[in-house]
């Protein structure tokens, strides 16, 4: 299998996983400690994004963009470095299908 064989297939599994995990009642690893910043509820008010409910490819982006020094941050810059690609995927996925 040529390299571009095996990106794609790694691609195709990461969607696949991150898919999985959206489908789940259950949050993924790291996902719950986002509500002690990010409200879950519409109706509290706070200058923090919701995440629920949020494009996924807009978590993930700005989570691998905190990771990365690209966007400043007060917290999320040292938070976002814990997280792996698929840890991010996961999350940004289980955040975006939530309603």
């Amino acid at each position: 299998m040529n390299r571009c064989s095996l990106s794609f297939v790694a691609t195709l599994l990461l969607v696949s996983s991150a898919g999985a995990v959206a489908q789940s009642a259950e949050a993924p690893a790291g996902a719950t400690g986002c509500s002690g910043c990010h409200a879950a509820s519409a109706q509290v008010e706070t200058p923090v994004p919701r995440l629920v409910g949020r494009d996924q490819g807009e978590i993930a982006g700005a989570m691998r963009a905190f990771r990365s020094g690209l966007r400043q941050g007060t917290v999320m810059n040292r938070i976002a470095k814990g997280f792996s690609d698929d840890e991010i995927a996961a999350i940004a996925a289980w955040y975006g299908a939530q309603k």
